[in-house]
């Protein structure tokens, strides 16, 4: 593939993400994973998973983040830059648009509907990418561990208030730590 070829993809491909992610971050990283693993195949899914991981450690928004990395991966910084704007651009130019006529109709019950059925969507379309995540999870530690690895994250997060980013970066330098004989037994009992 050429390098005009790549940078056309990676401009395609965060366009759609850039035009169709209404609502913001959380609607974006499933068209994300659609680009970028299924139609791209530039990652799969586990490293869509680690990409997603670390850049909810870092601030700013998460399109951009993972628009950056992933045109980064693929296409160098050209790709990087490319990705991003892709991503930004039509937000800023809809966000123009639509608070300068968003004013005149803000009040009408159909404007208030329009807002209120993205919610659903955004929920389902999270469920799945989360389902998908827990379920490679599954295959690779195993029910037990999956479901108390959620059991804690749940507990850390919703019920005593730690931050994501805390809980996502201490579980990574546990696997970067961990000595290479415990993943070597691991990857035998999974296999």
């Amino acid at each position: 593939m050429t390098k005009r070829a790549r940078q056309r993809d990676i401009l395609l491909a965060f366009l759609r993400v850039g035009l169709l992610g209404y609502g913001g971050g959380p609607s974006s990283i499933p068209l994300v994973h659609v680009e970028a693993v299924d139609r791209y195949q530039w990652m799969n899914s586990d490293e869509f998973g680690d990409v997603l991981a670390i850049g909810n450690t870092l601030p700013g928004p998460i399109a951009t983040k993972m628009a950056a990395y992933i045109g980064y991966r693929v296409g160098g910084v050209l790709g990087a830059v490319n990705g991003v704007l892709a991503t930004i651009v039509p937000t800023i130019a809809f966000m123009i648009v639509l608070l300068t006529s968003l004013v005149a109709v803000k009040d009408q019950p159909w404007v208030q509907g329009m807002s209120g059925a993205v919610v659903p969507v955004v929920a389902v379309m999270l469920g799945s990418l989360t389902w998908g995540f827990v379920d490679r999870s599954r295959a690779s530690l195993g029910w037990t561990s999956c479901a108390l690895l959620l059991v804690v994250t749940v507990i850390l997060i919703e019920v005593l208030g730690l931050h994501p980013a805390i809980w996502i970066a201490a579980v990574l330098l546990y696997a970067a730590l961990k000595p290479q004989k415990d993943r070597d037994e691991e990857e035998e009992t999974h296999s």
